[in-house]
């Protein structure tokens, strides 16, 4: 006769935990990545961008000038997308601290 199989210990779900943090960060940052890639489009083809109107920007025969307009005035929604993924950090710490601790508990009470 066979012994019972001793029970396997579930590891924590670090990869969810590590997957959100990506999307918080993605999320935030992206207005910064819009303004980046507008000024390396705008200075590599020496255009002028501004916030107070949109200016010609002619690339191989096509006009850019609304496009990098656009991605230049994106910047301003760090104003609300910065503070917003800290809030977000700070709510995914707190759950992945808790959720740990909770996680450490319950393991150390199968053990014993």
């Amino acid at each position: 006769m066979n012994p019972p199989p001793l029970p396997v210990q579930k590891r924590f779900p670090w990869i969810l935990y590590w997957i959100v943090f990506v999307l918080i960060v993605l999320v935030a940052f992206a207005p910064v990545g819009s303004v980046v890639a507008c000024g390396l489009i705008a200075n590599a083809n020496d255009c002028r961008v501004d916030e107070g109107s949109v200016h010609p920007c002619v690339i191989n025969g096509k006009d850019y000038g609304q496009l990098l307009y656009t991605l230049g005035v994106m910047g301003w929604l760090m104003l609300v997308t910065l503070p917003a993924g800290v809030f977000a950090f700070v709510l995914w710490l707190i759950v992945l601290l808790v959720h740990r601790s909770n996680w450490r508990k319950r393991l150390s009470t199968q053990v014993s």
